[in-house]
């Protein structure tokens, strides 16, 4: 009942920046004397960041086929999520961000309203758009539009696993380069996780699906697994989960409930990590791995260590917003993680906090700045805010 108050008539609205109380006022705010601003942009389109709510304000965009656990739901049911990721925005990073759930499936069609729909925008935040249309429609804007387009469920998830298992791999005294890592699930989230990770200094990286460990021997259908196999497993390994756990000192899942069992625990190697992400119900109960794991972590904010997005998008978005960056780009994604995962200091971490708390106020702005630099590094921000953004 709480959470269906919580919710009527939707959670957001808009608010005024300046009153509007005499006719004085009136004139200002819209005829005769926006017309002034309006050949401003005119005569200067970049003066769009300066005198309108672009410089600030993302669109969350859906077409509701992959929602949470939910799946396919459409997108009137997809719309209580958006403006959730929208309040999320606002709350954590003061971004301004507007719901559109798109009531069509069509990879071109969606395409074209995004970019018709992009001069309103200082960046897009795709969300629970299903694979493999979502690799599609973000590749295409990224290169179509002169804004950051970000697929959250790909790269923030991404991020963040990164920043836990930097953080991870501290307390177990490993090597990310040296270390063996099998990921489970190779949908969106799992091949954009394996990319940072690889980008990262990962070597020995696996890929398993319902059909086992994706290799090069192997003939698929799904062309982004023909390409996956083509960087990762590098002794080709084969075979089911259970086999290709074996000596693995990793275990990044992005898939379904219960799939790892207490014996594929027992034949990894010692002090092994375990990144169990499936939602609501992980691929193993932490209380059952945790006699045979060394450090935990899962989707869920009841246990320790949780992987939540919230960390990410809010700051990397602010940090690209504040440079007025034209994308989102690889060098960003990876400072983002350094920075989440800098905010703990070596001595504060354990196996039970290797990731800050979404709540941490210092999240949002370690992000925004390494991001901001990064994006002036990599030659697409408009603007070099860092000095006055510190």
């Amino acid at each position: 009942m709480e959470i269906m108050q919580l919710h009527e008539g939707g959670k957001l609205e808009t608010t005024l920046k300046h009153p509007i109380l005499s006719k004085e006022d009136l004139s200002k705010v819209y005829t005769p004397g926006v017309a002034k601003v309006c050949q401003a942009i005119a005569e200067d389109q970049e003066k769009a960041y300066q005198l309108t709510t672009k410089k600030n304000t993302v669109a969350v965009i859906s077409d509701g086929t992959a929602v949470l656990g939910l799946g396919d739901i459409g997108p009137k049911a997809a719309m209580p999520v958006m403006e959730g990721k929208a309040a999320l925005f606002k709350q954590f990073a003061g971004v301004d961000a507007v719901p559109i759930c798109l009531d069509t499936k069509d990879t071109e069609e969606i395409i074209a309203i995004v970019k018709a729909l992009a001069p309103t925008f200082g960046g897009i935040n795709l969300e629970d758009i299903a694979s493999p249309r979502c690799f599609v429609i973000e590749e295409r804007l990224r290169a179509e539009l002169d804004i950051p387009v970000f697929h959250d469920d790909q790269h923030g998830t991404a991020i963040v696993v990164l920043a836990g298992l930097l953080n991870a791999l501290k307390v177990c005294g490993k090597n990310i380069r040296e270390v063996k890592i099998v990921v489970n699930g190779v949908g969106a989230a799992g091949i954009s996780i394996s990319k940072m990770l690889l980008q990262a200094g990962a070597v020995n990286l696996i890929g398993v699906d319902r059909e086992g460990a994706i290799n090069r021997s192997a003939a698929y259908e799904n062309q982004h697994w023909s390409e996956f196999a083509e960087y990762t497993n590098p002794h080709n390994e084969q075979g089911p989960l259970s086999e290709v756990i074996k000596g693995a000192d990793v275990f990044i899942g992005v898939s379904a409930p219960n799939v790892l069992k207490v014996g594929d625990l027992r034949n990894m190697a010692k002090d092994p990590i375990v990144f169990a992400m499936a939602n609501p119900t992980p691929e193993i109960d932490p209380l059952l791995a945790a006699p045979y794991v060394k450090v935990m972590a899962t989707g869920r904010s009841d246990y320790p260590n949780q992987i939540n997005n919230v960390l990410c998008f809010p700051g990397i978005f602010r940090g690209a917003l504040d440079c007025e960056a034209t994308d989102i780009n690889d060098a960003m994604k990876l400072a983002a993680a350094e920075a989440i995962s800098s905010v703990i200091d070596p001595s504060e971490l354990s196996e039970n906090y290797i990731i800050p708390d979404a709540f941490d106020s210092r999240v949002v702005e370690r992000i925004r700045l390494a991001v901001a630099k990064a994006a002036v590094d990599s030659g697409v921000a408009r603007k070099n805010l860092l000095v006055e953004i510190k």
